[in-house]
């Protein structure tokens, strides 16, 4: 099944439930292989041309690097769905123990490292309104390469389980992809606990906290004549909170398997994998494609409108924020 390779299954037995596609689920199973197609169109071509424009067509600074970093992240992600697609559509897992762990192992890394990057970019621009000339002096590409790599090392760090309780085994004739907790039933409890506190609750009480601070510094500055960061941020935190708490809040569930219906939590766990999926495409689209005058610029080519879409939230607010500082006018110019 596409992406169980980012779920933990409540036990072996009822993983291969979510693995192969019995009669009772074909139409899920083939609705989430539609989707996941769909999944990996839209995330692969919208990262790449994320990284083809920030990466080689504009001039690096530190809002392209966030803007790189976190395509990349995607993209990887997207660029290893065919395994999982490949995996529903055969109804078990043909490419061996070690693409198993690895691939696992990958779609953790994607999701560690695109949420670490969402509060590293929400901190930078919380800071950038609050201290604009600090920031413009401070805020050097340099720097924001070495927050990424720290990102991206813990990011590795948590995903270090996947490759040690994946595993392939046998089930009605069938290879399957699964996870191994026979040994150590707590580990199960362990792991899925550890990615819910470090990949949902404290990442997401960072970004409200951001961009409750940068709300209430804008409107105290009266810089509110542009609304469209405003629809930006809510946009951001609205899509992290959905996309992500069904896929936690059913993996909980999983915790207690025995008190549920079965049925339901296959489901769930379907469905919550899908939409933090759908995470990896809603992006570019949240990050590039919602830029200050976007519908104005329409008639413009795909390249200026994603250029101008990376630097323009900063250009406005930095405008109306050296309006109100009495310091020296040469404000920070990004946000």
């Amino acid at each position: 099944m596409v992406l169980n390779d980012r779920m933990n299954g409540f036990n072996n037995n009822y993983f291969c439930l979510l693995i192969l596609c019995p009669t009772t689920f074909l139409v899920s199973c083939v609705s989430l292989l539609v989707v996941s197609v769909l999944i990996f169109l839209l995330g692969f071509c919208g990262n790449a041309l994320v990284i083809w424009i920030s990466g080689f067509k504009m001039k690096k600074t530190v809002n392209t690097t966030w803007y790189l970093s976190l395509a990349i992240s995607d993209f990887i992600f997207c660029t290893f769905l065919p395994f999982s697609i490949t995996n529903m559509v055969m109804e078990e897992w043909p490419f061996g123990r070690f693409m198993c762990k690895f691939t696992s192992s990958i779609m953790f890394l994607n999701m560690f490292s695109s949420i670490f990057l969402l509060v590293v970019i929400s901190v930078d621009r919380c800071i950038s309104v609050m201290f604009p000339v600090w920031a413009q002096n401070q805020r050097t590409v340099n720097k924001a390469y070495v927050v990424v790599v720290l990102a991206w090392v813990v990011a590795i760090t948590l995903s270090i389980p996947s490759m040690i309780f994946r595993d392939v085994g046998s089930h009605l004739g069938r290879t399957i992809c699964f996870n191994n907790y026979t040994l150590n039933q707590d580990s199960h409890k362990i792991v899925a606990m550890s990615r819910f506190i470090a990949g949902f609750i404290v990442p997401l009480i960072i970004i409200i906290i951001c961009y409750s601070v940068i709300f209430l510094k804008l409107r105290t500055n009266r810089m509110t004549k542009s609304s469209k960061p405003f629809k930006v941020m809510s946009a951001l935190v609205a899509a992290f909170f959905v996309c992500w708490l069904p896929y936690h809040l059913f993996i909980l569930l999983e915790l207690n398997h025995q008190n549920f219906d079965h049925s339901i939590l296959i489901t769930g766990l379907k469905v919550g994998t899908s939409m933090a999926a759908a995470n990896s495409f809603l992006n570019p689209v949240l990050y590039v494609f919602m830029g200050n005058d976007f519908k104005q610029k329409f008639k413009s080519t795909v390249l200026s409108k994603m250029e101008n879409a990376m630097v323009e939230e900063g250009r406005t607010t930095s405008r109306y924020l050296s309006r109100s500082s009495s310091m020296d006018g040469r404000a920070s110019t990004h946000i």
